[in-house]
């Protein structure tokens, strides 16, 4: 589904060219159910931004679903990130003044569905979370976990083929992680594939493989025993 070929990424600050990742080769199957590691600075979420079609690489090849997308334009990147990936982050990125079902919706209006099949799939993904009963509440009024629940349902409710999250239990308690990760597990059960950033060892042991990162370069990869058990 996902394949990363020689992938670097510099930047240039001031006169000194910075490379935050270095000859990254990655493959992400269909129904993989992936967490990559690394601590601060090591270009996991740098990786992340690539492979979620927020940043180009500065040389390599990117292949999603069988397209190399490297050298896509801003308009083509904007497209294949409303068609096929859903996104999850740390701070929810909730639209304070829109209800929860309200801020479900957004990527469909961008897709240009009607309002009426807008509501139904909405409605569907909150259900999907369980959180039915709070799809008219503004964000204010819910805690981090239902929060973070209303930014899941945002992200599956295109139907991607991949989710990407980017450190989405970091600020939530550990009760509230762990059902936040059983969602993702029922969603990668179904067929979805899911990447998970993370700086926690604990969090990664709920997927089934481990890609560690240090220096811009993947030195580990570890398939987890059985992977997300109850």
């Amino acid at each position: 589904m996902i394949q990363l070929e020689g992938v670097s990424k510099s930047y240039k600050v001031g006169s000194e060219q910075i490379t935050v990742l270095k000859d990254i080769d990655l493959c992400i199957n269909q129904g993989d159910f992936m967490a990559i590691m690394g601590p601060s600075g090591s270009g996991k979420s740098t990786l992340m931004n690539i492979i979620g079609c927020l940043d180009k690489p500065s040389s390599g090849k990117y292949y999603l679903a069988e397209e190399d997308v490297s050298q896509y334009n801003d308009t083509q990147f904007a497209k294949v990130r409303n068609q096929s990936i859903g996104f999850v982050f740390q701070q929810f990125q909730l639209l304070p003044r829109l209800t929860a079902l309200q801020n479900v919706e957004l990527p469909m209006i961008y897709a240009g569905i009607s309002r009426k099949e807008r509501e139904r799939r909405a409605q569907d993904a909150l259900q999907k979370v369980e959180l039915a009963d709070r799809m008219h509440h503004l964000p204010n009024a819910l805690s981090g976990g239902q929060k973070q629940r209303v930014a899941i349902a945002r992200a599956i409710v295109n139907q991607p083929k991949l989710i990407l999250a980017d450190e989405p239990t970091g600020a939530l308690d550990t009760k509230t992680s762990i059902a936040i990760m059983d969602i993702f597990s029922k969603l990668n059960a179904e067929g979805t594939t899911v990447v998970i950033v993370t700086h926690e060892p604990e969090i990664a042991a709920l997927t089934k493989k481990i890609i560690t990162v240090r220096d811009g370069e993947i030195v580990d990869s570890t398939s987890v025993e059985g992977g997300h058990s109850q």
